[in-house]
């Protein structure tokens, strides 16, 4: 299975579900995330997606320790049976909700 396919899977169980994921690309931060995933329980997401023999840089491992150290929502996942995992625990989660509310 391809890096790719996961990422398709990905997208669309968390659109199927009535969420939205975003390609995520910093031109000056190397080693972010692929996804950030907005569920419908409020929940937003950093997610890292690879083959299911891939392997994290250097700098995305950096980066997942950096968003533990900050408290923010991460996940790096190599199967779509660890989509499926992921996305049955953190969708049934409420989340709190803060910022501008309109």
């Amino acid at each position: 299975m391809l890096e790719k396919e996961v990422e398709h899977y990905f997208d669309w169980v968390v659109q199927r579900s009535g969420g939205r994921t975003y390609k995520f690309k910093s031109p000056s931060q190397r080693g972010v995330a692929d996804r950030i995933a907005c569920l419908p329980n409020g929940g937003t997401w950093f997610v890292e997606l690879k083959a299911p023999h891939g392997r994290r840089s250097k700098l995305q491992g950096l980066f997942a320790e950096e968003m533990r150290r900050t408290q923010q929502n991460y996940a790096c996942l190599w199967t779509k049976e660890q989509v499926d995992e992921w996305f049955t625990t953190t969708s049934l989660t409420p989340t709190p909700r803060s910022g501008c509310e309109t």
